[in-house]
């Protein structure tokens, strides 16, 4: 699944420890979202959608795997 994290990041200034710490998570778990290496859990996409004052689609965009 793709994500906008790394942008609304810099858009807010925020270095990965920072927003880190604001959602309660690793500076790494940050990593492995921006780098799509690992999908957040249903709770911590809404702390995310939250923090930045979006929707979760407008932060996650899905992609069907089915070709």
């Amino acid at each position: 699944m793709k994500n906008r994290l790394e942008e609304l990041r810099r858009a807010r200034g925020l270095n990965q420890e920072e927003l880190a710490r604001a959602l309660r998570v690793s500076r790494q778990t940050i990593g492995s979202l921006e780098n799509g290496r690992y999908n957040p859990s249903i709770t911590l996409a809404f702390r995310i959608a939250r923090y930045f004052g979006l929707s979760i689609e407008e932060v996650f965009i899905y992609e069907d795997e089915q070709d």
